[in-house]
């Protein structure tokens, strides 16, 4: 070999240490970097001596990923579904929390009971009227707290949806920044570090399939086929409805369902094959889960309403009167029963604010106010509706107003449960997967093992050129 050869070789070998050195220096600082992958250099021998650098890689296992992603999307989804019922269950009441809509039903029926012992007592008429209010007031608030979070569950697909766009004008743009810098044979390890990490976060809202071409740039598309990027980005579109009612829903219009690129995705569940993420978990509540609650509820006030305006309940009334409790001053309209549950009051004759009177509660609602007496029939009617078993709705079933009233909780209770075991399981996996793709990161250890070899052959690369130069000289010096 020829000095200039050694020179060459040596030369070759310092630039190859130095950038080991840096991809090397490079992975440590970034060990604890969420969405950075191990930097590894490619060499290989030069034909006329020397090594050369044929690029950096990065150690990335593309099934895993997918797989976590997959997952990540299922979590995603079924954490929203499982907080927003924890929440609706705080809200409506567990079974053993007094303030519940059957602990409000269960307290009109005591204070009926109680009053029935002294039909003459104002107090206990009183009682009875304010756990009407009560009840009545649990309604009301029920209602609200459902309707408020299918508003939640709107706010957030629109919020999502502006994200997914977002995401997909960027990674479209890092597409572009990668096909422009990898031809001019610049390192666009980090450009695809911000890439991965942006697809990481489509990955939550909808459960996605990433194909990389061979020039390095993705195309996205969901699981079920629909086409996110692919060249050009998507463009999706939600409006936001700010105030949701009971009857409000997207079959009617009234509420929005996803438009892609200007056309609606599904006219049936408004999202279609964008569904499997957190997006879709986001119309199931709005559009299925709350709404089924709902309509038990709205159930469980058309049964209470019904009992208490049944003549045979109150001999005092005629088909059509309202009874003790009204929609909004009205008898119960089947063909109307969205959204009861918020329409409720009491009969003004009841009402003492508005000239009625407690005593109507023991001498019927539309019977002559008679003197203080002694006479519970009326009230042990009263009683007796609570459990007769009555089905005002066709396929409610028939039941007593306390056990629809218990079987409405129990039935959110297990909603709830049946919601977070799904997300622990789905949490478990993920928690899985991400473990396994973080073993395939940075090793600090060896990493400095590594380096201590990059030290070794930048000092040996270094002698080559110092014994090199003596020899040089020493020609010279003849």
């Amino acid at each position: 070999m020829s000095i200039s050869g050694a020179l060459n070789n040596a030369l070759t070998g310092l630039t190859a240490s130095s950038r080991l050195a840096e991809v090397v220096s490079s992975n440590i600082s970034n060990a604890l970097t969420d969405g950075y992958a191990r930097r590894v250099i490619e060499l290989s021998s030069k034909e006329l001596g020397g090594v050369s650098v044929d690029g950096i890689d990065r150690m990335i296992d593309r099934g895993l990923i997918a797989d976590r992603r997959l997952a990540d999307a299922q979590y995603s989804g079924q954490s929203l579904t499982a907080d927003m019922l924890s929440r609706l269950e705080s809200g409506l009441g567990a079974a053993d929390d007094p303030s519940n809509i059957g602990s409000r039903i269960a307290a009109v029926e005591a204070a009926l009971i109680r009053a029935s012992g002294d039909p003459s007592s104002e107090l206990r008429l009183t009682q009875v009227a304010d756990a009407f209010g009560a009840m009545i007031a649990t309604f009301d608030q029920n209602n609200d707290d459902i309707q408020n979070l299918r508003e939640e569950a709107d706010r957030t697909i629109d919020r999502q949806i502006a994200t997914l766009n977002d995401r997909l004008v960027q990674i479209a743009a890092l597409n572009a920044d990668v096909l422009r810098l990898s031809a001019s044979g610049t390192d666009i390890s980090g450009l695809l570090d911000a890439r991965q990490r942006l697809i990481d976060t489509v990955a939550e809202l909808v459960p996605i399939r990433v194909t990389e071409s061979d020039n390095q740039t993705v195309r996205l598309m969901t699981t079920s086929g629909l086409t996110l990027l692919d060249g050009r980005p998507a463009s999706f579109s939600f409006k936001m409805t700010p105030t949701i009612t009971a009857d409000m829903s997207l079959s009617s219009g009234a509420l929005s369902g996803v438009l892609w690129d200007g056309q609606p995705l599904d006219n049936d569940d408004g999202i279609g094959r964008l569904d499997g993420g957190s997006i879709g978990a986001a119309f199931a509540m709005r559009d299925e889960i709350l709404v089924n609650v709902q309509a038990s509820l709205d159930t469980l006030a058309v049964d209470m309403v019904a009992r208490f305006q049944d003549p045979a309940n109150d001999p005092t009334l005629t088909a059509g009167d309202p009874g003790l409790v009204t929609v909004q001053g009205n008898s119960l309209n089947p063909l109307d029963v969205a959204g009861l549950a918020g329409r409720l009051t009491l009969n003004p004759l009841f009402d003492p604010s508005v000239g009625g009177g407690f005593a109507r509660i023991r001498d019927g609602l539309n019977g002559p106010v008679l003197a203080p007496n002694s006479d519970a029939t009326q009230i042990n009617r009263w009683i007796v509706a609570f459990s007769e078993l009555r089905e005002d709705l066709p396929l409610s079933g028939k039941q007593s107003l306390s056990a629809r009233a218990a079987d409405f909780t129990s039935r959110l209770g297990a909603t709830r449960l049946s919601a977070e075991t799904d997300a622990s399981f789905s949490q478990a996996r993920l928690s899985t997967l991400t473990q396994a793709e973080l073993a395939q990161g940075v090793d600090t250890d060896q990493e400095l093992q590594t380096l201590l070899k990059v030290e070794q052959s930048y000092g040996a690369n270094a002698k080559v050129i110092e014994t090199v130069d003596f020899l040089i000289r020493r020609l010279l010096e003849i």
